[in-house]
């Protein structure tokens, strides 16, 4: 996204990064970068002056944002944006949370000149309505970027869902509207079912290291397709997923869940790790083995994962 980070670790989006104190010491840990906490769009729209009475898609939302807003504000976003700036050396990113182009986006604007590096656009688009399909999805992701990117010039991250028909092909049209970084992936809400209590419930707010393999497959599948830097997001929780991570062919790695459960001090057992792996394998640089194990030197990536399916659960080998 054009930032020199000092290494390859970003905090991502949390209540970890909602205050200038914990970026800065996020910031001591050792951390290259932070997202800020996101700011939903239903805050945006209930708290921006608008003409415009048209029925929100999610009202039910809107309205309990509404009543909420008053513990939270436009207002303390931007102070947060400016503090920060002024706090920290490291590209601070601000995060918006969408589902749509609504006028919400004219708040971009102030996002930049508060002082944010660069913005990351979590849209939140789950194919769940009957009536809309992929290609009403996909419509809103550019129709989002389309705005946004109109009214500011500070480099834009999209972090995104897994959850396309064709993902390949909606990531390299999303590189092509000229974003500068791709997020691999966000994390939707998963409900589950208390059978005691018969009753709906959240279920695992935070993520294990066995949830890095999907977004590790298309790190891998997308990283020399695409024409933005990509970030890899979910299940990085030490420096083997780290490492996994950047032989994908990720340039960042975001890190939320294992700060929450082991603290900030894990950012330099991390980056302690990581060196002494690079150490073992000869490595002096990130650059010398970035992408070494994406499928750049597969001429044929869908037959080579069909290939590895069938060999690990398909018929035996013949007995020589």
């Amino acid at each position: 996204m054009g930032f020199s980070l000092k290494n390859p670790l970003i905090a991502g989006s949390s209540g970890l990064t909602n205050s200038v104190g914990s970026i800065k010491q996020l910031e001591k840990q050792g951390i290259a970068a932070v997202v800020l906490k996101s700011l939903f769009e239903e805050e945006l729209v209930c708290q921006i002056p608008s003409d415009k009475d048209s029925h929100y898609p999610y009202q039910k939302t809107k309205d309990y944002v509404a009543h909420q807003s008053k513990y939270s504000s436009i207002e303390e976003y931007i102070r947060l944006i400016e503090e920060a700036k002024k706090s920290v050396s490291i590209p601070v990113i601000a995060s918006i949370n969408c589902i749509s182009a609504y006028e919400w986006t004219s708040f971009s604007k102030r996002i930049e000149a508060a002082g944010a590096d660069a913005l990351e656009l979590n849209i939140f688009v789950m194919p769940s309505d009957p009536m809309m399909g992929s290609s009403d999805c996909e419509k809103v992701y550019f129709e989002v970027l389309t705005e946004v990117r109109r009214k500011i010039k500070i480099p834009i991250a999209v972090k995104i869902s897994p959850y396309f028909s064709g993902m390949t092909k909606m990531a390299m049209k999303l590189s092509w509207t000229g974003i500068n970084g791709l997020v691999l992936f966000n994390r939707f809400y998963s409900p589950d079912i208390d059978i005691e209590t018969i009753k709906t419930v959240p279920g695992k707010l935070l993520s294990s290291p066995d949830e890095i393999l999907n977004s590790l497959r298309w790190v891998a599948l997308l990283s020399d397709r695409v024409l933005s830097d990509i970030a890899g997001s979910t299940g990085a929780h030490d420096a083997a997923g780290v490492i996994k991570y950047l032989l994908a062919g990720a340039r960042a790695v975001q890190l939320t869940s294992t700060l929450y459960k082991n603290g900030f001090e894990q950012i330099g057992i991390i980056l302690n790790d990581l060196s002494a792996w690079m150490e073992r394998h000869h490595f002096e640089t990130i650059p010398e083995f970035l992408g070494s194990l994406s499928l750049k030197k597969s001429e044929d990536p869908a037959d080579y994962e069909r290939f590895q399916y069938i060999k690990t659960i398909g018929p035996p080998d013949k007995a020589e």
